[in-house]
């Protein structure tokens, strides 16, 4: 699946299922808390904290799709073309750090 694609299939989605989009600030929030969702996961599972019994059920996969589904929403919402946004900045990562992570000796 495209970007477009996903963002035509989220949009009929809504269309059909939810009434209508939650407004920007609505969905800047509950994207805040997919990630939160995620970060969680992704502390206990890689991180040092232990996972709680209600976590443990959690898949990663699950909540990063999350994520994409409420930034989607945003995009729409907000008349972003993320195809087209995801390759500019591509070009804009490739152009700014074509050397800087090999000139890293950090890395």
């Amino acid at each position: 699946m495209t970007l477009d694609e996903a963002q035509k299939q989220v949009d009929e989605w809504i269309k059909t299922y939810g009434v209508r989009y939650f407004n920007e600030l609505t969905n800047m929030v509950l994207l805040s808390e997919e990630v939160g969702e995620m970060a969680r996961i992704i502390a206990r599972k890689y991180g040092e904290q232990s996972f709680k019994e209600s976590d443990k059920d959690k898949d990663l996969g699950d909540e990063m799709a999350d994520v994409l589904w409420v930034l989607i929403c945003l995009a729409n919402q907000t008349g972003v073309n993320l195809t087209e946004a995801f390759e500019k900045n591509m070009t804009k990562k490739t152009l700014r750090d074509s050397m800087r992570h090999r000139l890293n000796e950090k890395l």
